[in-house]
């Protein structure tokens, strides 16, 4: 019963939101984006419980590895990637924002349905959350000077991109957290649903942002701007996941580590990305990069994730001759 409420309930508030605006012109889809966000985050905190904090105390070894990958090594790969693929300055800044955005409850969901480490990918989430409201407006201004100042003369404001990240990250995660402390029966019943529906709203919202025109909020990206972003933001996708499996495997850190580590640095935070580029800057250009990395990285994280598990799993059976889950 619960399930079917909430179903419905997500089916009038989204298709109400996109009457309105296409009626009304009242509520934009740079709006829509931050209520999925938010509802993203709300349901991540459906899903925390006490063991999922201490879990951060209990591994620091893959936890540190994961945040060195996500914070550290993926913005550097981005300026590295920027090196060989000179885009345009203003999209150079919205590719950047891609790499310090760290993968959300979709990188959560990827673990979930390739067995890895759920609660190593909810703890780096819930840390990314924090630490990002603090890294996103310095890391995006050095980027702004650096590659777009001279053509522009807009900055990001620390505070008010403090408070929005806020607002629609760490608020969200604990009120979901306070509901299923208080409400623990509703909440298992209706995380499920959102761990798959949420995906597809804002799967659905990066639809309407790149074919939609200007009036309902889209960037109007054409097939050229897709196909001269693409190979930079695929070459981003591919060698950072190499690199976050490189780096766990160097450190010894456990398989499913590994794998969980490779998905979270594999997807990042395109709708925080595009909180950013598109609201906070209002910078429809820059939004381009963040949404031509959503269409592909979902699926190819996917596949490179669950290749190399594979593989993982033949070479052991192998060597071993014989695998048993406690080796891994």
């Amino acid at each position: 019963m619960y399930l079917l409420l909430l179903a419905w309930f997500l089916f009038i508030i989204s298709w109400s939101c996109f009457l309105v605006n296409m009626l009304f012109n009242f509520i934009s889809i740079d709006l829509l984006v931050n209520l999925v966000l938010a509802l993203i985050t709300f349901s991540l905190g459906l899903t925390l419980t006490r063991h999922d904090f201490t879990n951060l105390w209990l591994n620091p070894k893959a936890l540190s590895v994961g945040l060195f990958s996500q914070l550290i090594l993926l913005p550097l790969l981005a300026l590295i990637v920027m090196f060989f693929y000179k885009l345009d300055p203003v999209l150079s800044v919205g590719f950047f924002i891609i790499a310090i955005c760290p993968g959300g409850v979709t990188s959560n969901l990827l673990s979930f349905m390739l067995n890895g480490n759920v609660a190593l990918s909810i703890s780096l989430t819930v840390l990314n959350s924090v630490i990002t409201m603090f890294t996103i407006p310095l890391l995006a201004n050095i980027a702004l000077d650096y590659y777009a100042m001279q053509h522009t003369s807009f900055r990001l404001p620390f505070w008010d991109t403090f408070f929005a990240i806020f607002l629609v990250t760490i608020l969200p995660a604990v009120l979901g957290i306070i509901i299923r402390a208080k409400f623990k029966l509703i909440a298992k019943k209706v995380q499920p649903v959102l761990r798959y529906v949420l995906p597809i709203m804002l799967f659905s919202i990066f639809a309407i942002k790149i074919f939609g025109d200007k009036d309902t909020g889209g960037v109007q990206l054409t097939f050229n701007e897709f196909m001269e972003i693409l190979p930079a933001t695929l070459m981003l996708n591919i060698v950072g996941m190499i690199t976050g499996l490189i780096v766990g495997s160097v450190l010894l850190v456990k398989f499913k580590n590994r794998i969980t580590i490779l998905i979270e640095v594999g997807v990042q935070n395109t709708a925080l990305a595009l909180l950013v580029t598109g609201v906070l800057l209002d910078q429809p250009d820059m939004e381009k990069p963040a949404l031509v990395y959503a269409v592909f990285s979902f699926f190819t994280t996917f596949g490179v994730a669950w290749v190399f598990k594979f593989a993982y799993f033949k070479w052991r059976k192998w060597v071993k001759k014989e695998v048993h889950p406690s080796q891994y």
